[in-house]
């Protein structure tokens, strides 16, 4: 049962976290960001339209397809007042056209079907030279084992099943480089980012965290009972740390458009 981004149940799903310092250590290591405008296209909670707030971009336009994820967003970013809101998808975001200097797409394009027609529109947005930053698992990512820091792994461990779900909606980089080639782009930089997820202080957090299948598309695969089979195989592996750092590994793309 795959996620209903539309379902008012789930609007919060993707609000609950913040953007980890790592993640936004790798953009001040590699992207110009100070007083630009910026699109988030996929924007989901809004968790990384505030973070490029806090990384001094002037003002973002937070696109989603789901008016559902945009409610949640607007919640979670209700402090933010230079973050804007806009119902649009991937392939027409209804903006307007050469007027952004950065675009954000994070785990967006697994679930999509035209990676073509997704970066053609980011290249319609973007003004010349501007900057879209593409950031996704591969299937390589996906598919490290799982240990006290890779949690995902272990889903693949118990239900080897899903790893043909997963990995049948993954892009590798020889065709996001092609695609952002044929689109237009000049890909300047592909780099690997361990990001952390969520630090829980003890196991129940985790629990609860899991059971709710918060920010995980992939455990909606899953019935309540397998579910709860999983959590429970996770606790086993992990029952002897007192504290868990999730981490999830990316490839990130930073391309300029031509």
């Amino acid at each position: 049962m795959t996620i209903n981004f539309h379902d008012s149940q789930n609007k919060m799903t993707y609000t609950t976290r913040e953007a980890d310092q790592s993640w936004i250590q790798l953009m001040e290591e590699n992207v110009d960001l100070h007083g630009k405008n910026a699109v988030d296209i996929g924007c989901g909670g809004g968790i990384y339209s505030k973070a490029l707030i806090k990384l001094s971009v002037n003002h973002v336009t937070a696109v989603d397809f789901s008016e559902e994820m945009l409610k949640g967003a607007t919640e979670n970013c209700k402090d933010f007042k230079n973050i804007s809101f806009s119902k649009g998808d991937a392939y027409n975001t209804k903006l307007p056209t050469s007027n952004y200097d950065v675009i954000l797409e994070r785990a967006l394009v697994h679930h999509l079907e035209d990676l073509n027609a997704c970066f053609l529109e980011a290249n319609r947005l973007l003004k010349k030279n501007g900057i879209l930053i593409v950031q996704d698992r591969t299937p390589e990512d996906c598919l490290l084992p799982g240990d006290s820091s890779h949690i995902r792994g272990y889903f693949f461990d118990l239900y080897p099943g899903l790893k043909t779900k997963e990995t049948s909606r993954r892009y590798d980089t020889q065709e996001m480089h092609l695609a952002l080639e044929s689109a237009g782009f000049h890909v300047e930089k592909t780099i690997k980012l361990w990001e952390t997820r969520q630090i829980y202080h003890n196991l129940e957090t985790l629990r609860n965290d899991l059971l709710l299948r918060t920010g995980r598309s992939i455990l909606h695969e899953l019935t309540n009972e397998e579910l709860k089979y999983l959590v429970k195989f996770i606790e086993n592996k992990l029952q002897h740390q007192s504290s868990i750092v999730e981490k999830d590994r990316f490839t990130v793309w930073f391309a300029r458009k031509r």
